[in-house]
């Protein structure tokens, strides 16, 4: 498995599929995987908050989840064969727990909206699939106990639907404690499996335009965001190209 690097973060160049076939070998051995997916929002947060700069270096997996990602390492003359969309991989992995009878362990989101996700799951695939679930919404003195409860699961999966980067801390924090062979940050996955948010049309997804989508269903939140990241990112890269140049 080779990586390559783009704003100095470590990324793999692996498609969906290599992907999916490590993740599978790994929980058949009981062996463990952490794995996050990276942005362009989230290259440019690492830049300066070092503690979910360590939980990303900390991965075993980090695959590119935007776009923009993809081309960057294009332009960089280190190209990445696909992107590797985390709700798209979150989605596989459940399919993949249905066929081999591994069990997932849901942490995240509103309990409204972590219990669609269990409902339509169960629905599609059989509650046998579901090690148990928990919503996003806890004060950090709770931690250890979630932690002892992803734990007690027997989970052979996890996926964390929270915001990062509490998500990435969350997990490099206490991976060693919840020994699930997989976890796994999905972000905002939840509220678009149980029907909250709508996700962005496929060629809006395949044009790099995704952020434009979420930021005209919320504009009043995203918009400031997507501007200063999108921005620095295209700095970024630019630099990186011309560092490489000279």
């Amino acid at each position: 498995m080779s990586r390559i690097k783009i704003c100095n973060i470590p990324v793999d160049v692996l498609t969906m599929q290599q992907t999916l076939q490590i993740i599978d070998s790994a929980i058949a051995k009981k062996e463990t995987i952490h794995h996050v997916v990276v942005n362009a929002a989230k290259l440019v947060n690492a830049q300066k908050d070092l503690r979910l700069r360590e939980s990303i270096l900390n991965c075993d997996i980090i695959n590119a989840d935007g776009q923009g990602v993809v081309w960057a390492s294009y332009f960089l003359n280190c190209p990445l064969p696909e992107r590797v969309a985390g709700i798209d991989l979150m989605e596989a992995l459940v399919g993949l727990a249905a066929k081999k009878g591994y069990k997932i362990f849901f942490l995240g989101a509103t309990e409204e909206v972590v219990e669609e996700v269990i409902a339509k799951y169960s629905l599609a695939y059989g509650s046998e699939i579901i090690a148990g679930y928990r919503n996003g919404y806890f004060k950090n003195e709770e931690e250890p106990l979630i932690a002892q409860q992803i734990a007690s699961s027997n989970a052979d999966m996890l996926f964390v639907a929270m915001s990062s980067p509490k998500k990435e801390i969350f997990l490099d924090t206490y991976k060693s404690w919840i020994k699930t062979p997989f976890i796994m940050g999905v972000g905002g996955s939840f509220d678009v499996v149980s029907g909250k948010v709508k996700r962005a049309p496929l060629w809006m997804q395949n044009s790099g335009l995704e952020w434009l989508f979420r930021t005209l269903q919320e504009p009043g939140r995203m918009w400031k965001r997507y501007l200063y990241t999108n921005t620095e990112f295209v700095y970024l890269i630019i630099k990186e190209k011309l560092k490489s140049l000279f």
